[in-house]
């Protein structure tokens, strides 16, 4: 039966004002699909790029990318899930902004018992990020114990979760960050060191910091502002990978730069395509649950929104206000 339900939508890309709080109807799930009841929907800049239009969708638009809630009912063909069951998920179609939605099943994971619903909603999209970062996303030969590794936003929500998850893998993680606050809350997440780039070159600084030996990766979802002198951080064979534009996307590069700096590797890589497959997802999924039900990573929630201020959660994380994870409440 049809039922009502409050969700953020944006008619035409703009600013924040630019997002509305609309009543739209949901019915039953069809093939392959579920209907979940949110109990709380994850933040992530991703959201900011589609609501500008950096990353454009046809309009208009439902906002979000990651929930948790109950499954309210599934549709035929969906074995992994049943109603009453509590999940979690990242997952292409935006539409996360909303209070219950019919969406795909396969992306959507069954939610451990010891996670709670918030945590759940804020540690999907970031906690997969870091995943397929540090586990998929590897130089040559590979990542091991000992090995320094340069990741710029390290007090943001996947920032602090790749500080924790590095530091369980043995990696030397240097952080970056834009204030003193933000480098001691690196710190005390698992970073090994943290650079206020307002205050430090961070080029040079982590030639001080490796005795001149540079990094094998980089890890920068900065982009415009950061990235090219990314490149000088590192060693021959080196790898930068770009996963996210939080200043603006990253200029062409000519590609003898990179012959020109030691043959360096460039990459950009996205969530969606590593958790194209339910069993990848899955996969991942399980690698996330077991870290988090471990103590070893610990997902920190700092700033909660109603979902009808949707509006205001955007202008504090373009802001750079937010640390941590944020998350909207249905």
């Amino acid at each position: 039966m049809p039922q009502t339900v409050k969700a953020i939508r944006v008619a035409a890309y703009g600013g924040p004002e630019a997002m509305q709080l609309d009543e739209l109807t949901i019915g039953e799930p069809g093939p392959g699909e579920i209907r979940i009841r949110h109990r709380a929907c994850g933040l992530n800049f991703i959201d900011v790029y589609q609501r500008t239009g950096l990353y454009a969708s046809p309009l208009p638009l439902a906002l979000g990318m990651e929930g948790a809630g109950v499954v309210e009912a599934v549709g035929e063909g969906v074995t992994h899930l049943k109603a009453g069951d509590r999940a979690a998920y990242a997952s292409q179609p935006p539409g996360a902004y909303c209070e219950a939605r019919v969406m795909p099943a396969k992306s959507v994971c069954k939610l451990p018992d010891q996670i709670d619903f918030e945590t759940g909603a804020a540690m999907m999209l970031k906690g997969l990020t870091v995943q397929y970062l540090l586990r998929q996303t590897q130089p040559q030969g590979g990542l091991h114990p000992g090995d320094f590794v340069l990741f710029h936003a390290a007090a943001g929500g996947v920032g602090l979760i790749a500080c924790q998850w590095a530091k369980a893998m043995g990696l030397k993680l240097i952080g970056t960050a834009g204030s003193d606050e933000k480098c001691q809350l690196a710190l005390a997440h698992g970073a090994a060191y943290a650079i206020n780039y307002q205050k430090e070159d961070f080029v040079e600084r982590v030639k001080q910091i490796t005795g001149g030996q540079n990094l094998k990766v980089v890890y920068d979802s900065v982009g415009k502002d950061t990235f090219v002198r990314s490149l000088d951080c590192l060693r021959p064979f080196g790898l930068a990978a770009n996963f996210g534009n939080a200043s603006g996307k990253v200029p062409p590069i000519d590609m003898g730069l990179l012959a020109a700096k030691g043959s360096l590797y460039v990459t950009r890589p996205t969530l969606f395509t590593h958790i194209a497959t339910r069993e990848a997802t899955q996969a991942m999924a399980d690698d996330l649950f077991s870290m988090v039900k471990s103590g070893a990573v610990k997902i920190r929630i700092d700033q909660r929104y109603a979902l009808k201020d949707a509006a205001q959660a955007h202008r504090d994380l373009e802001a750079r206000k937010t640390t941590g994870c944020s998350v909207l409440l249905p």
